[in-house]
């Protein structure tokens, strides 16, 4: 059953999701829900820290029946393929949906933030964005819900009782009602609706 029938607006384009402490396995959890031939872009931010290479795309493009790939600077977004942001760079979606990589100052101490990602996609999603926010140790995160929820799109927030770390949840909620507080299952159920 698609969760999102009832809502108004028009259909999601993409989503963004992101996720800290804990994110790994609340992301293998949701992800793993997404079957191939899903239609979406996926764009994923996780906090890791950036003086070493990430080895997200290869763990999860062998666990997941998407295709996953690190996001590259100048990268058009293809519908159907996850995106995991590079450690150390910002990523940004810009007007023409590709990808952009910035070394601007961190956010939140962190470099990729999830404020950044939210923000550029509710600009140029409006609407058609969905964005789903994990488990984590900060507020990353929060602000850029808030602005997707401002520019009418869909916010998810998993529920902080179920969060291995409840502080980025809590933080969400403190500062926006976002339009589900679900478990990882449920996210992973909601997501899969949507083809």
């Amino acid at each position: 059953m698609n969760q999102l029938t009832d809502r108004s607006g028009p259909p999601i384009e993409a989503i963004v999701v992101g996720a800290s402490a804990g994110g790994v396995e609340a992301l293998l959890k949701v992800l793993g829900h997404l079957r191939k031939g899903f239609g979406l872009p996926v764009m994923v931010v996780l906090h890791l820290p950036d003086q070493r290479d990430s080895q997200l795309a290869e763990v999860f493009g062998h666990r997941l029946a998407v295709p996953v790939l690190e996001a590259q600077d100048k990268l058009d977004i293809v519908p159907g393929t996850l995106y995991f942001a590079t450690p150390g760079y910002h990523l940004s979606v810009e007007a023409d949906r590709s990808l952009s990589l910035s070394l601007e100052e961190p956010v939140h101490h962190s470099r990729p933030s999830i404020d950044v990602l939210f923000e550029s996609a509710a600009d140029v999603y409006g609407p058609s964005l969905l964005a789903v926010l994990l488990t984590g140790a900060n507020c990353d995160g929060a602000r850029g819900m808030a602005r997707v929820r401002e520019l009418g799109g869909t916010t998810v927030v998993q529920d902080p009782d179920e969060a291995q770390v409840s502080t980025m949840p809590e933080a969400a909620l403190a500062l926006h009602q976002p339009d589900h507080i679900l478990t990882l299952l449920g996210i992973g159920q909601l997501l899969a609706g949507l083809e």
